[in-house]
């Protein structure tokens, strides 16, 4: 039995003998509000069913020839095939309807079914607002989900036409990828679509608050809509919403040369959303932790900014033109990631033209771990099935892939870049491609051979180390200068074998300015090459005088490890916080950690260095970083037996830094977060429950809703506070987010019987919606709880295999990573974990998972070693 996967070779058949033309969907979803029940009556699986209607038409190469259709449902009561009733009981079964006997040309199915609401965030999810007790609806169809709600060829190279009819309950709103039509009798019937996927159709539905505006430029007029619950209305930044994706229709149109392919562009804030946002053809969902309730950093708005361009840029690189299998995946999201951020720093008027600083600090730092893990693959992954692509939305799909986009837009240029992806949307629109499709435009373009550049960086696994060779005579003068590059060995588990690659880098000589004492690079400190094999001169360089730094791909242009000569290492540990620019800031800080998880540098003097910097680091989001990893590295990098004394050091620097910080600035947010995350004598303690009562204030620290939960969750960690301090913050907050917040206040209390009731909510029951057990795990893992902890490595090892094959996808992934004994750095728990993976035959998907998990234990072990070493 196929249970609900579906393989290449199957689609690949399925696309050679089939060509759809259009869906028609009814859908009545008028039950959905059900009573206006609470969330706690609600049903199992987001509340019941509603009837779902398809009529599909397609064509056929073979007379006589078999197939199957994809449909996901709790019931099927009708399956008529051209005109001749199948016998539902006969041709359903798991997650298809067979096909039999199909005719030569049209054929016309029609699919009656009971299609089930969920609480997964997959297929049509429910959720109730516990601010006005309103049902609101939305669909997630990616990867393979549109089945859950309507009969599909479920795969991205079989396009159609889709014309959805929706009856809702009286006054609700219903949006699709089609404009809105005026509703008769509650009935709402849309235009069909383009030619798209089934995985970016998209229903939202339900009595969504909406803003409305309009994109004109040039003749071209676009609708613009805004939709979040009503509950969130009055947070909701509509104007700057709408400045960002003006700013984003301005340049993508520009560069890419092809109008907005669609009727019109709504954004819809949606509750218990899994993703950032998902790129439905006009009709994009985005998490409503995005309308911001509290004070934010500028950093949450920049990320926002970019979630937003992101699935702007889809609407091109995606929606219009689709890749014909999810190997191409990777292309799919690094595209829309790389123009997402070159619009921020290229667009006329963004307010973030440091942008490329952020990537270098996050999505590359995501890149550099995912491609040191076991389950290392190349950016162009070998997809057999949907299992092997539910779990590769990774760092590699995403930020390395990005990271070699940048890399090819910089040895190939930017303008011949854009003309290629100009050519590629001309040719293929509303069609489906491969990667050759657009290296073939690029080589047009650019005139480069790719094809060995292909094949080394997107056909391969693992990261390049870059490495100056620098001798100089008694006076300081460089006499030779080389880049040595090392592929070291993959990692145990891995398939591959390490390759030396091409590299377009720039190296950056950097002096302290006496006048104003900050790191800067000289006029012409700048030299940008191609590096290539073992060992590449730099001959240009000999007969300079050595600068205080030397740093290799500068300006972050190509995706390696960079190490700093003995000398610039020296200097930096000094002087990191005095660059001028923020970008070789976040360079050297990005190498400093890197250096930390490869145990190359001590846990507790990454900490110094660290906090000899960051009070001269200006970009807030490198800031926030840096108090993630410190963090990070201190809980689970450190020798145990210094843990405390680094927990104290840095506890006592948050503080510092949050009185010394300026009023009401972002830097102030962050250090109170920052402290918050780690307060552990009495004295601190003492302090973030008067700042919660109001007995004491910190100038221009607004203790908002977010900014008390985050104290409330730390009170509760450390046993302070209990059910009726949560109870109580809950009656202030009586929202959804905050009935995460206290979920996961609960689920963080240092007891037993705490531990144990937040354990059974999310393994022995399966009825928390996604969103409340993704916060009930966050919760329950304390790394200051491991020996209250301890029990549960091996309870997660017993119940691990049937509760993956008993969950959905998205709802399984948040136990099998989430629940695991991360915090338990033991020799014991590897040795489990080899047990349970030798035993247990988990399944490729679970496997990966597990060892991911398992190889962040032996990191942290190695670290550990490197850390007390040092002493």
């Amino acid at each position: 039995m196929p249970g609900t996967n579906l393989t290449r070779e199957e689609a690949q058949q399925r696309a050679k003998l089939l060509t759809v033309d259009s869906y028609e969907i009814d859908l009545d979803l008028s039950g959905a509000q059900g009573g206006g029940t609470s969330r706690s009556d609600e049903a199992e699986s987001g509340g019941g069913t509603y009837r779902s209607v398809t009529t599909v038409r397609f064509d056929v190469a073979e007379d006589g020839a078999d197939s199957f259709i994809d449909l996901i449902a709790p019931a099927v009561h009708e399956v008529t095939l051209n005109g001749d009733a199948l016998e539902p009981a006969e041709v359903f079964a798991d997650s298809r309807i067979a096909l039999p006997g199909l005719l030569k040309g049209r054929n016309v199915l029609r699919v009656v079914a009971d299609c089930a609401y969920t609480n997964t965030g997959e297929g049509l999810h429910r959720f109730v607002d516990p601010v006005d007790d309103q049902v609101y609806l939305y669909t997630q169809f990616e990867v393979p989900d549109a089945r859950r709600v309507f009969a599909s060829f479920e795969q991205p190279d079989l396009k159609a036409t889709f014309q959805f009819t929706v009856k809702a309950p009286e006054g609700w709103t219903v949006v699709s990828n089609s404009p809105t039509p005026e509703p008769q009798d509650d009935v709402w019937v849309f235009e069909p679509t383009p030619r798209i996927s089934t995985y970016i159709t998209a229903l939202i539905v339900g009595p969504y608050h909406a803003v409305h505006s309009v994109y004109e430029k040039d003749g071209q007029s676009v609708p613009l809509g805004i939709y979040c619950r009503p509950s969130l209305a009055e947070f909701l930044d509509a104007d700057a919403i709408f400045e960002v994706t003006r700013q984003g229709f301005d340049w993508f149109q520009e560069k890419f040369d092809y109008a907005y392919p669609f009727a019109k562009y709504d954004q819809l804030f949606v509750p218990e959303f899994n993703a950032g946002a998902m790129e439905n053809a006009g009709a994009v969902t985005i998490r409503d932790q995005y309308v911001f309730r509290s004070k934010v950093t500028d950093a949450a708005y920049e990320v926002r900014a970019e979630t937003i361009l992101h699935e702007l840029a889809h609407m091109w690189f995606g929606d219009l033109v689709t890749m014909e299998w999810w190997n191409d995946l990777w292309l799919n999201e690094s595209f829309a990631t790389y123009t997402s951020i070159a619009c921020q720093a290229h667009a006329p008027g963004s307010r973030w033209p440091h942008s490329w600083t952020t990537f270098a600090n996050s999505m590359k730092t995501w890149a550099y771990r995912q491609d040191q893990l076991p389950s290392t693959h190349p950016i162009m992954a070998e997809i057999n099935d949907l299992d092997d692509v539910l779990v590769n939305f990774d760092g590699i799909t995403y930020a390395k892939g990005a990271s070699v986009l940048k890399q090819l837009v910089a040895y190939v240029g930017m303008d011949e870049f854009f003309r290629g992806v100009q050519a590629y949307f001309k040719r293929h629109a509303f069609g489906n491609t491969r990667l050759s499709d657009l290296l073939g435009a690029l080589e047009e373009t650019s005139g480069r051979d790719l094809k060995t550049w292909s094949k080394k960086w997107l056909e391969t696994a693992g990261i390049n180390v870059l490495r100056p060779e620098i001798e100089t005579d008694a006076e300081g003068v460089i006499t030779s200068f080389a880049v040595r590059q090392e592929a070291p060995a993959l990692p145990a588990g891995a398939k591959g074998e390490p390759v030396l690659r091409p590299h377009r880098i720039a190296i950056g000589l950097y002096d302290l300015d006496e006048a104003s004492g900050k790191l800067v690079r000289a006029e012409d400190g700048r030299i940008e090459l191609d590096v290539d094999g073992e060992l590449t001169a730099v001959p240009q360089l000999a007969g300079r005088r050595r600068p205080a730094v030397v740093l290799l791909n500068d300006d972050d242009l190509s995706y390696a490890k960079v190490r700093l000569d003995e000398q610039s290492l020296a200097f930096v540990t000094e002087h990191l916080g005095d660059f001028a620019s923020s970008l070789p800031r976040a360079l050297c800080w990005a190498s400093a950690w890197d250096m930390t998880r490869d145990g190359e540098l001590a846990t507790r003097d990454y900490l110094s260095l660290v906090l000899s910097g960051i009070g001269k680091e200006s970009d807030i989001g490198v800031v926030q970083s840096l108090h993630r990893q410190v963090k990070l590295a201190v809980d689970l990098y450190a020798d145990p037996s210094a843990r405390d004394a680094l927990l104290t050091r840095w506890t006592d620097a948050t503080l510092a830094h949050l009185r010394a910080a300026e009023a009401g600035s972002d830097h102030q947010l962050a250090w109170a977060r920052a402290f918050a995350a780690t307060a552990r004598t009495p004295e601190q303690l003492d302090l973030l429950n008067a700042l919660l009562e109001g007995t004491q204030t910190i100038e221009g620290l607004a203790v908002d809703t977010e900014l008390r939960w985050a104290f409330v969750q730390r009170l509760a960690a450390v046993g302070r506070f209990d059910e009726a301090e949560i109870a109580g913050e809950y009656e202030r907050d009586k929202t959804a987010a905050g009935e995460r917040h206290a979920a996961t206040a609960r689920a963080a209390r240092p007891t037993e019987e705490a531990k144990a009731e937040a354990w059974a909510s999310v393994v022995d029951s399966d009825k928390l919606p996604n969103a409340v057990q993704e916060a009930v795990i966050a919760g329950f893992v304390q790394t200051d709880q491991r020996e209250l902890l301890a029990p549960y490595t091996e309870r997660y090892f017993e119940v691990l295999k049937d509760t993956w094959d008993s969950r959905s996808h998205e709802m399984a992934q948040q136990i099998a990573v989430g629940l695991y004994p991360a915090v338990q750095v033991t020799e014991d728990t590897l040795r489990r974990t080899d047990e349970w993976l030798a035993s247990a035959a988990p399944g490729a998907a679970l496997r990966r998972l597990v060892s991911e998990s398992r190889a962040g234990v032996e990191r942290s072990l190695k670290a550990q070693a490197a850390d007390a070493a040092a002493k």
